[in-house]
This record gives C-alpha cells, sequence and structure tokens, in this order.
C-alpha cells in the first residue's frame, strides 16, 4: 500500500550538537492517520519501543508551575516529558488509536501553548474598572511588629525520596525574632517550581538541572520570601523558608508531579526542628539564635507546587501515606495549624477538608492560570465536618511570580520574567503593566506579606480581628493598599449549606456543570473569553458532583428557586452568606434574596448587588463573591429557620447572567477546628509483562488506610477512548471497596504498551492522596525490524520513483519510520522541477520555484505501516519535460528521530533517465 506519510522542512535543521531535539515534522492536511490530521508541530514517533506523541514548539517552555498537559478537546491524554531543551515534549500513548488523537491542544494551567488564543486579550465584555476600595478592617496585619531579628542559613545533608535518582537538599533561610521569651509558633515557607541553575552574567541562560553543571549556580528560590519571613519575625514568628531545587529538576518524571516528594521534603524540615527543640544545642547556628519554635503551632506556606506540596504535607501529617511512597519516617511531632496557598496548583484536586487554609488567587496569574487554587476552598464543601475556614483571596492585578522576589525582574539575581506575557499590539486592559488595575512588583509583594501575615495571626495567635480580611466580610487591610482584593470562604461559622450538588432541584435557572463537552450542560461555555477558577479541568472531560446554578433572564422577577433534597437549618446564623458571580466588568447586577420554610412561609430577606471582577479573555475572572444578607426579616416574621426548604433569587436588573455557587448561614467568630479520622485512598501503579499467551487477570492497587468510612468517586478511563465511567464507592481501612479488574491477554505480536488508569476524588468523610494511578501493561515481544528496498528505482521521467519500507512480521498497532531526501554525492540531482508540483506542494508545503535540488526542499518523510501490514510505500512521482538532460538521481535513508541516517542502513539511489 501507499504510504501515509509526515514531512517537514528541515532548512537550517541544527545539527546534534547545537540542540537537544530536531525540530519534528508538520503533518500537512491531506497528509493523516486513519484519516485524521495532526496540526502542524505535531508527531507520532516511536522511542525504545514505545509509541509517543510528540509536540515540538519553536521557544522554549519556561520551567513553570502549571503541569503541561497534551488535551484532545476537553480530553486529558495526559503530562507529556520534556526534553532538557523545553522544546520538545514527549506522551507515552499505550493503546490509543490514532484516530482518537483529534482537536490536539497542549495546555498549561489552563491556557494554550500551542496556538493564540480564540480571541485577542482585549475582546473580553465591558471595560475593566478598578473594584471600590473596601473599608479599612481594625486591625492591621500587614504592620511590622516589635521583635528585631536575626537572619541565617543551615544547610544539611541532602536526603533520599522514593523515585528520585538525585538527593534533594536540605537548605533553609531562618528569620526569626530576637530576644522573644517562651515558644513562638513556626511559619514554614516552600517555593514552586522554577529553574534550578542559572549563569551568572548572562541575560536568559536558566537550566532545570540538579545538581547545577560547572559554571552555574543554584537559583535560590526559597530567597524569595525574606520580606515576609521578616514581617512575621518582627511579629514574633520563627520562620524557615526550605529549599526544593532537587526536586524541581526532578518532578517531570513523578506521576503526582510531586506533591508526595515536596511534602516528604516539608515533614524531614520540621522533624529537624522537632528534634533541635527538644536538643538545643544540636541546632545550626541560626536556630539556636532565634527564639524556640512551638511545633505545636505550624503554618505551612507554599507557593504555586509549594502551596500542593504543603496541603499534602498536612494531609500527610493527619493521615499517613503508603510507606513505600513517603520518604520520612518518625512519628508526627508538629501540628499544622493552617495552611497559605499561593497561586497554588491542586492536579489532585484534594484539599484537605480539616485544616483552615488561605488561597491567594493572583487576578493576573500568567502561569497558573485557570486559579485552579480555588479548589482549596470548594473541594473542601461536604468533604468533613466543616468547621475549618477555608478562604480565597482573589488580588486583582497581581501575577504569578512576584510574590517572589527571586522570581521578579530587577530583584532576583538570576534571569526572571513576568509570567503575563503582554503583546504590544494588543495590551490586555486589565493586566498588561501599567494598566490602573495591574500592581507593581513592590505593590503585589506587600499585598502578599499582609495575607499571610493576616493568616498567620488568624490560624496561629488565634486573633478573631483579622478573621474579616479573609473570610468574605469585605473589609481590607491597609498595609495591602492599593491592591484590592476581595475574599470568599466556606466553612468556619457557617452552616446549612445550599449546595447544587447532591440532590437539589433548581427551577426558573438550570443546574449546570463544571466540566462537561456539551456546552449545553457545561456551566461555562468553552468559547467564553475568560475562564471561571470554579471550573478548572481535573483529569476527565467529564465530571459528576460538581454544580452550580446558572441563572440567565432578559427581564427582571423570574425567580430562580434551589430546593435541597432535604431542609437545611439555618438557626443561630445572623446571615445568609451566598457565593455568586456575574461576567467580568458587567456593573449593577441586582437581586433580590428569598427564603421558604417547610410550612412555606416566604420571606423576602432583601435586595443584594454585585459587579464583574475585572476580566479580559486572557484571566480567570469569572470569580464568586460572598454577599450577604441578615436573616432580621425571617426572624421578625416568625419563619422556622431550622427547616428552611428553598432559597430564591430574583433578578432586579434588566437582563443578564449570573451563576450561584452555594449559599450558607453565617455567623462571626472561628471554630476550634479537630480533624476527623477519616479514611484514606491512594492509587499506586503496578507494572506487568503481557505474555506470550493465555489471559491473566490484575487489580489496579489501591490503598485504603486510616479509619472509619468515607465515601469517593472512582473515574475509571478507557485506554482507547479516554473516556471514564465513574461510580460512588463506599471505603473502609483495610478493604478491597476499590476493586477495578484488567484483563490482560498474552500474544507474541508486537504492540505498545497499555496503561490502565483510575482517577478518585474524596466525596464525603474520606480524602485522597495519590489520586491517579493503574496497571500499566508492558509489551515484551520484539520490536520489528525495518529494511527499505528500491521497487522502481530507474526510471523515465513522467514514471515514479518507488521505494518500500517493510517489516519482518506483522505488528497489531501503527509502526511509524521516517526516511529523508539526501543530497547526492556524484552526478545532477533531482530538482523540484523535476517532480509533480502538487505532490511537492502537499508534502514539503512549498512550491517548485526557485528550483532548487530536491534535498534542499527539506524533506523528511514518516512512513506509516498499519496493524497487521507488513510494508508501505514511498514514491516520487516524477514529470516530463521538453529539456535535455543527463541521468539525475536521488538519495533516500531511513533516519533517527532526529532527522539523521541510520548507522550501518543502506543509502539508496534513484535515477530518472531522459526521454528517449
Amino acid at each position: 500500500m501507499t504510504a501515509v506519510a509526515v514531512l517537514a522542512a528541515l532548512a537550517g535543521l541544527p545539527g546534534p550538537a547545537q540542540a537537544d531535539e530536531q525540530p519534528y515534522p508538520l503533518l500537512p492536511s491531506n497528509a493523516t492517520a486513519d484519516g485524521d490530521s495532526l496540526p502542524p508541530g505535531w508527531r507520532i514517533d516511536e522511542k525504545g519501543g514505545k509509541r509517543e506523541l510528540v509536540w515540538r514548539t519553536p521557544d522554549a517552555v519556561p520551567m513553570g508551575d502549571a503541569r503541561v498537559e497534551f488535551r484532545a478537546g476537553d480530553r486529558l491524554l495526559g503530562a507529556p516529558k520534556p526534553t532538557r531543551d523545553g522544546k520538545t515534549f514527549r506522551l507515552a500513548l499505550g493503546g490509543t488509536p490514532p484516530g482518537q488523537l483529534t482537536d490536539l491542544q497542549v495546555t498549561a494551567g489552563g491556557r494554550r501553548l500551542d496556538a493564540a488564543a480564540d480571541d485577542p486579550p482585549g475582546s473580553g465584555p465591558g471595560v475593566a474598572r478598578v473594584p471600590a476600595k473596601a473599608p479599612a478592617n481594625g486591625v492591621d496585619p500587614g504592620l511590622p511588629g516589635s521583635y528585631r531579628t536575626v537572619t541565617g542559613t543551615y544547610d544539611l545533608d541532602p536526603v533520599r525520596l522514593p523515585g528520585f535518582a538525585t538527593p534533594v537538599e536540605m537548605t533553609a533561610e531562618v528569620v526569626a525574632p530576637k530576644g522573644a521569651t517562651g515558644s513562638r509558633p513556626l511559619a514554614l515557607f516552600l517555593h514552586g517550581r522554577h529553574g534550578t541553575c542559572y549563569k551568572p552574567g548572562s541575560e536568559d541562560d536558566v537550566t532545570g538541572d540538579w545538581p547545577c553543571a560547572k559554571g552555574y549556580q543554584p537559583i535560590p528560590s526559597h530567597l524569595g520570601y525574606l520580606r515576609d519571613q521578616q514581617l512575621l519575625a518582627s511579629q514574633g514568628y520563627v520562620t524557615v523558608s526550605i529549599s526544593a531545587n532537587g526536586i524541581n529538576a526532578q518532578d517531570w518524571q513523578a506521576e503526582d508531579a510531586g506533591a508526595q516528594a515536596r511534602s516528604t521534603l516539608v515533614r524531614e524540615h520540621l522533624a529537624r526542628w522537632a528534634d533541635w527543640t527538644a536538643h538545643r544545642s544540636s541546632a545550626p547556628a541560626v536556630v539556636r539564635k532565634a527564639a524556640k519554635a512551638d511545633l505545636s503551632r505550624v503554618l505551612l506556606v507554599g507557593h504555586s507546587r509549594g502551596g500542593e506540596g504543603v496541603n499534602r504535607a498536612a494531609m500527610d501529617s493527619l493521615y499517613p501515606p503508603p510507606a513505600a511512597e513517603d520518604g520520612h519516617r518518625g512519628p508526627v511531632r508538629w501540628k499544622i495549624r493552617g495552611t497559605v496557598l499561593i497561586g497554588p496548583t491542586i492536579f489532585g484536586q484534594n484539599p484537605v477538608a480539616d485544616v483552615p487554609s488561605v488561597t491567594l488567587l493572583p487576578g493576573c496569574d500568567g502561569d497558573v492560570s485557570d486559579l485552579q487554587g480555588e479548589n482549596y476552598v470548594d473541594g473542601t464543601r461536604g468533604i468533613s465536618r466543616g468547621t475549618a475556614l477555608h478562604s480565597a483571596v482573589y488580588v486583582v492585578g497581581a501575577n504569578h511570580n512576584y510574590f517572589n522576589s527571586e522570581w521578579t525582574p530587577g530583584e532576583a539575581v538570576a534571569p526572571a520574567a513576568d509570567d503575563f506575557g503582554t503583546d504590544p499590539e494588543d495590551p490586555d486592559p486589565v493586566c498588561t503593566p501599567g494598566a490602573a488595575t495591574r500592581l507593581t512588583a513592590a505593590q503585589q509583594h506587600k499585598a502578599g506579606a499582609t495575607y499571610i501575615a493576616a493568616a498567620a495571626r488568624l490560624f496561629l495567635a488565634g486573633d478573631d480581628r483579622v478573621r474579616p480580611l479573609l473570610d468574605g466580610s469585605g473589609k481590607r487591610a491597609p498595609s495591602a493598599d492599593p491592591a484590592r482584593v476581595l475574599t470568599h470562604a466556606v466553612g468556619g461559622h457557617r452552616g446549612g449549606g445550599f449546595l447544587p450538588d447532591g440532590g437539589a432541584k433548581v427551577t426558573g435557572a438550570r443546574l449546570c456543570s463544571a466540566i462537561d463537552p456539551d456546552p449545553a450542560v457545561a456551566c461555562l461555555d468553552p468559547k467564553t473569553p475568560g475562564a471561571s477558577p470554579h471550573f478548572a479541568w481535573w483529569e476527565t472531560e467529564q465530571e459528576t458532583g460538581r454544580s452550580a446554578v446558572r441563572l440567565k433572564w432578559s427581564a427582571p422577577g423570574s425567580a430562580a428557586r434551589v430546593t435541597p433534597a432535604r431542609p437545611v437549618s439555618l438557626r443561630g446564623s445572623q446571615k445568609l452568606a451566598l457565593r455568586v458571580f456575574v461576567p467580568p466588568n458587567t456593573t449593577g447586577t441586582k437581586f433580590d434574596v428569598s427564603v421558604t420554610d417547610s410550612s412555606r412561609r416566604k420571606v423576602t430577606l432583601g435586595s443584594v448587588r454585585v459587579d464583574g471582577l475585572p476580566g479580559s479573555a486572557s484571566t480567570s475572572s469569572y470569580w464568586a463573591q460572598e454577599l450577604r444578607i441578615p436573616l432580621t426579616a425571617a426572624t421578625r416574621a416568625g419563619l422556622d429557620l431550622k427547616h428552611v426548604k428553598s432559597l430564591e433569587l430574583t433578578p432586579r436588573s434588566r437582563s443578564g447572567r449570573a451563576w450561584l455557587m452555594d449559599a450558607w448561614g453565617w455567623a462571626p467568630g472561628t471554630p476550634a477546628v479537630k480533624a476527623a479520622a477519616l479514611p484514606r485512598v491512594d492509587v499506586g501503579r503496578t507494572i506487568v509483562k503481557e505474555g506470550d499467551s493465555g489471559t491473566r487477570t490484575y487489580r489496579i492497587p489501591v490503598k485504603i488506610s486510616g479509619h472509619g468510612s468515607g465515601q469517593v468517586r472512582v473515574y475509571v478511563l478507557d485506554p482507547d477512548t479516554g473516556r471514564a465511567e465513574q461510580r460512588l464507592v463506599t471505603v473502609r481501612p483495610g478493604t478491597k471497596a476499590i476493586d477495578v479488574p484488567v484483563e490482560v491477554k498474552g500474544d507474541t505480536v508486537y504492540g505498545y504498551d497499555v496503561a490502565h488508569d483510575i482517577a478518585v476524588k474524596a466525596v464525603h468523610n474520606a480524602v485522597v492522596g495519590k489520586h491517579r494511578g493503574g496497571l500499566t501493561v508492558e509489551n515484551d515481544d520484539p520490536a520489528p525490524v525495518f529494511t527499505l528496498s528500491p521497487v522502481a528505482d530507474r526510471v523515465t521521467e513522467g514514471e515514479t520513483l518507488t521505494w518500500r519500507l517493510s517489516v519482518d512480521a506483522p505488528t497489531a498497532v501503527n509502526l511509524w519510520q521516517p526516511v529523508r531526501v539526501l543530497p547526492v554525492t556524484e552526478g545532477a540531482e533531482l530538482s523540484t522541477h523535476d517532480v509533480d508540483p502538487q505532490w511537492l506542494a502537499d508534502w514539503a508545503g512549498d512550491g517548485p520555484d526557485p528550483e532548487r535540488p530536491l534535498s534542499d526542499a527539506s524533506l523528511w518523510v514518516w512512513l506509516n505501516i498499519p496493524p497487521g501490514e507488513t510494508s508501505a510505500d514511498f514514491i516520487v512521482p516524477t514529470v516530463r519535460d521538453q529539456v535535455a538532460e543527463p541521468a539525475e538521481s536521488m538519495r533516500l535513508a531511513m533516519t533517527d528521530d532526529n532527522a539523521e541516517p541510520l548507522p550501518g542502513a543502506p543509502v539508496l539511489t534513484g535515477t530518472v533517465l531522459d526521454t528517449p
């Protein structure tokens, strides 16, 4: 049969010494596998006997915190592995057929990396406005305290972590109060994923190596929070910021993107502090000079992937992880009272419900741009007791990097950049530097330090006076000015939740799904400019149990009613707190809010108004604001607040759209938090050989530990289609409640490895550690041997040169082998005028003019042999002309992935004779 081929222009192809990988072929629109085309920059490759989907970009993707992901439409294909130059990304395809590879996309944090956005940055609705300044809170945690501080470094022996070949450093910077009496609370900082090494004096020479190569220095990311540490230390807190370059250099190979490794590193440092607290003489000098740390009051502060790492450390401190996955040994001698998560990732969407948290969401985040950290709030609802406060702090105009001074241009010792890229020809109206809504680096860092200090004061010092800065009460800290900061929260003294999930009925509006490929079902149409942090992608293209209420009206007065499965109790609450968002840049949306009790008595509580956040097509500004309305009218009318049957929102604006995330009874105060004893679920991975015959049944390894009984949702991912089947499972420690059998049939036919995966998410009274894993079935049959031979290699002009690529045996999968047209070594070479111009246009993407040797057309051809076949032909149709000329030839060779001829393989010559 004739080959399906992939060709690329190789003009200017660098040699092996110039780049880690070569530019990969472009697939022309009419050259497809199984009838489907791949976009420019993509190809399917076979490397080390494994089939891979490969994407190559001309510009390096900076090492950041958001996970680079390959997607086919809404379907997550997986997280590819980068090459050292940051320009090539490879993903093992397993059994995914080429026909499933449609609408390919490269994303990171919800933004496209392989294509420009469908809408230019300025195409969002309306005009961005600076939000109004909120009233000042009575207590400002951003003011320096009275303590002098001591600063110093400790550098201990590196530690080995499971799955990481290179030991990880135990280096930290301590800033502590000097002369403080008694034991002081401890705040530990963990930076995110960034470049690890730089070459002093260079403008952009940054690597992800560890340890650093000769001539390079470590990037001191852990020193980027010194101002935050100094503020806290002046207020009486001991602080330590730890380095994690060794993890950043290796986490690309970890299935959980390094979350467990970061947790282990955090707990290794805490264990050392526990030792030093008990035995001060054994501590490093700076620790001995500092106030004694109180390990019963620990705050963990994590930036980006560091946020996910400290969340996992909080989880692991309460619910121990599987020993085989964890590099820490020993008892837990500390108590984590809260976490601060700055622009965090949460790939597992597995927050710790019973540890209070504050999540900073940067409105101009160009790295984790989907603001997936919102799940640290939304994902805790209904999981456990609900008394831990989980706050989201939306910082208008803040980017991702400037919370760390070592990631900030002009302050960092290594090359640094603004992660929110700007186009001078189309400036973003919200996030371009100089815009009214964009913060400077100094303003942003000051705001971040203030809200970190607010969390410390609330969670460690128990000062409830700072709670209004964090819980949606609408107060501001003057120290953070001129930043505009908005907050909402769940937990704390909230109760009686109106939640869209769990069987609620909705009339006058639509119950929508956060993640669904059907735009009619999804809460936010994928074509909408901008995004919502509440609807960030997870592992599947469709999710159950993540819902909201979507309102749309063209005239005032049509009520939207939410009726929970069971009446809720608002008894003891002072106000009803609603989390509602409207489209960015809109103003004046108004609602009347009513509640009805089980006796059908209805009371209108009053009215609320909400304005949209400043937003553009490049921001995640569909974010819920907390709106509170007193329950006074309900009490006065004698409503039965113990049995509230329904909630109604009646629009008073002429037209508009809005989304209700939830509503709660609210009362002031911060209750004491006691973590529940819960079962923990961790999904492992088993690798098996397929065998030569017979059928074997294996089971995906799942460990259920901890205590009690809870519910999780298990998604079983089809390895061919990627679609998921889900089921709700009750889990108990020591049981096999999550039982997913995989049937493996042995054969002697070469194929590719196949991953049978599941993903797990907590629903009620459970925690999930490693959320994804499965069973990988490895092909154990020898790879086929390719040969290239002539079929018609001496023809007259107007006829077709033909070569045949063959394998020694048929296989069960598509096979791909590249061949390349090389310059001739003697005689005349075929030119671009000697071949069919349409063939040249189809495969080289260029025309015959100017006339040039065929090897200069840079033809690199990927031949495809389909399953069950043993050969494919490569043809070169020539054309007859009226010019008398000598015999002309071309040379063809099989190549490796870098377009270099295979050593030892023959280079074949085809000759075209002049017409007699």
